[in-house]
């Protein structure tokens, strides 16, 4: 069989097109322009100050919970693939990765070092991804390895094998071999992702989880941390051992854990912040000079979901008609209103491989779905005299309290017997209240990790990452493992649409709309690319005018 060698521009093709054809998206209001009035140049050009939006909860790469924690590994871990500035995928750990079959695959590491000054090698790799998977980590994402169909990865996750028996091996210390279950043509892309960075073996195991306090951390990446002070910032030193190091310029990254979209702002428009966080909400964000919002495409999803075995949702009818009686088209373009697209199925349409999913109900107008949506309460035993009443949940920012606020709104404008109370969380408490499955209803996003529907399809199977609403249908778990056999991407794109079809008929999320990314950036930052719909940025490819 002819062996499969991929170099990075043949890797690139996917996300190229993706992004083809994708440029900035200035809000339509204008400010005043006073902001155009700011300099252009910066005084410290060693130091950029950007929002992460939110505290983190760990800075252990394998413990990572969310968008914000995602951020901080980008800038202090290397896995064997990562991204260049547009989002395309590059050369990290590994020079070159070949495969014959889609199956086995091999990477050749480059000379790298990690920050103590110890070399990054394959066994590195191993003890990776066999402590990701091992259930003793409890890894919030150990679950990737398994979607990325590395062999025995579902049955160590399980504790039917022990991790020794993932199928990861060093065949010497520059050359990793990896073993997958079955044919995964985009593994690469996914070898990207934060689940499948490597930690320092011997520190971890000399140090165990303490290893990941800033004062012993360890990376191999741009950037380490050289001081936290929770909820106040966290200050990172250009790491003089990353093998990129002579073209980082940044020398001092801090990031701040703001979660108030117009405290973001402002304190951006009073020079303390260089780059904004992407929720700064719409009618904020139109005070600033245009040529500074940076509006992406995004691989994000964002969406209300519901807890499936808790009331009233455990009751199909009633999550169908929160569905049909949501005017997303208003939320999308007159709530949020950066550019965000209404949405109908999971996967956001600017992924490439589309299931191009049109559920029958879209083509109601609206009358005719708020109709719908009543019959169904009616049977469901809901109405004026017994009202629907439950929860929404969210986690603290302007944004997902204006969306929720409006969803409230809208949801009883349309019904009339609908009580919703909304319930505010800092993110922290979020995350455990979704994870610990308490919540009736919360907001949700998931944001792909690579360029393939399947990275949120997997999201929906049972016990796949994210899947907080605790949704499971055994007839869409078997379809999803089928669309690793498919011979082409046509055929895939149609395992696809029928698994969107699922989803329709379980109604487990209420489909919400498509996310963009919109920050204000300083004019002085160079570098910044408005193509990367992963969202993957990272500061060691940017400078300061």
């Amino acid at each position: 069989m002819t062996t499969l060698k991929y170099t990075l521009s043949a890797l690139a093709v996917g996300m190229a097109m993706v992004l083809a054809g994708c440029g900035d998206k200035a809000p339509t209001a204008q400010g005043d322009g006073s902001d155009a009035k700011a300099a252009a140049t910066k005084a410290d050009k060693t130091t950029l100050t950007i929002n992460n939006g939110a505290e983190i909860s760990s800075l252990d790469p394998h413990k990572t919970g969310g968008v914000p924690e995602s951020s901080v590994a980008r800038q202090q871990f290397v896995g064997l693939t990562t991204t260049d500035a547009d989002g395309k995928l590059t050369a990290g750990m590994a020079e070159s990765w070949e495969s014959s079959d889609n199956v086995t695959w091999t990477f050749k590491l480059r000379d790298a070092k990690w920050s103590n000054g110890e070399p990054v090698t394959a066994h590195d790799f191993v003890f990776s991804f066999q402590r990701m998977v091992d259930p003793k980590t409890a890894a919030n994402f150990a679950n990737f390895i398994a979607d990325a169909k590395v062999l025995n990865a579902s049955a160590i996750i399980e504790g039917a094998l022990p991790p020794e028996q993932i199928g990861v091996k060093a065949l010497d210390d520059k050359t990793l071999q990896i073993t997958l279950s079955e044919p995964v043509p985009y593994f690469p892309q996914m070898a990207a992702y934060t689940a499948m960075r490597p930690v320092p073996q011997k520190v971890v195991e000399t140090l165990g989880d303490a290893w990941a306090k800033p004062e012993n951390i360890v990376v191999n990446g741009a950037y380490i941390l050289k001081d936290w002070k929770v909820g106040e910032k966290m200050v990172f030193a250009k790491n003089p051992h990353h093998y990129d190091a002579d073209k980082v310029a940044i020398e001092t990254l801090v990031l701040l854990p703001i979660d108030s979209g117009p405290t973001d702002f402002s304190r951006y428009q009073a020079g303390e912040i260089d780059i904004t966080f992407t929720d700064v909400p719409s009618d904020v964000l139109a005070a600033a000079n245009p040529d500074e919002v940076k509006t992406s495409p995004s691989f994000c999803s964002y969406y209300y979901e519901m807890n499936v075995n808790k009331p009233p949702f455990n009751d199909v009818r009633v999550r169908r008609a929160m569905t049909l009686a949501l005017d997303r088209e208003t939320i999308a373009e007159k709530v949020a209103a950066r550019g965000e697209m209404p949405s109908y199925q999971m996967t956001p349409t600017v992924v490439s491989n589309n299931p191009n999913y049109t559920p029958e109900w879209q083509k109601l107008d609206k009358a005719a779905r708020i109709a719908e949506a009543k019959r169904l309460l009616n049977e469901a035993g809901y109405n004026e005299s017994n009202p629907l009443e439950f929860e929404l949940l969210y986690n603290t920012s302007e944004n997902h309290k204006k969306v929720a606020v409006a969803a409230q709104s809208l949801w009883h404008e349309a019904l009339g017997f609908a009580k919703v109370t909304l319930v505010n969380q800092e993110w922290k408490a979020y995350l455990a209240s979704r994870r610990n499955h308490e919540h009736q209803m919360a907001r949700a996003a998931w944001c792909g990790d690579y360029d393939d529907p399947a990275t949120f399809l997997n999201v929906m199977r049972t016990e796949g990452s994210g899947n907080y609403g605790d949704y499971s249908n055994k007839d869409y778990d078997a379809l999803l493992q089928t669309s690793l056999t498919k011979s082409n991407d046509a055929e895939r794109a149609g395992v696809y649409r029928q698994l969107e079809a699922i989803l329709d008929q379980d109604v487990p999320n209420v489909w919400v709309y498509y996310q963009v990314n919109a920050r204000a950036v300083k004019p002085y930052v160079q570098g910044y690319s408005t193509n990367d719909a992963l969202g993957n940025w990272q500061a060691k490819y940017w400078s300061i005018q």
